[in-house]
């Protein structure tokens, strides 16, 4: 395997796990009955909340999602 071979990887590797932690986290905010849904759209992830349809980058999606479960969790 060459550098680049061994860099793919890596970078696929650590777009899973990104991607595992953002669906734990949406599942959290579902359970906590925060959202309605989540999952890709569009190349984007989209956040189904009280009637809304919130599109977001993934790192944003996160961001956001974890903000919304703080807010119950802290209180």
């Amino acid at each position: 395997m060459n550098d680049e071979e061994l860099r793919e990887r890596m970078n696929l590797e650590m777009e899973t796990m990104s991607i595992n932690r953002l669906t734990e986290v949406g599942n959290l905010a579902v359970s906590l009955g925060l959202i309605a849904g989540h999952g890709f759209h569009g190349g984007k992830y989209e956040i189904l909340k009280r009637g809304q349809i919130i599109l977001l980058p993934v790192n944003e999606a996160e961001t956001y999602l974890e903000q919304l479960i703080k807010t119950v969790t802290e209180a």
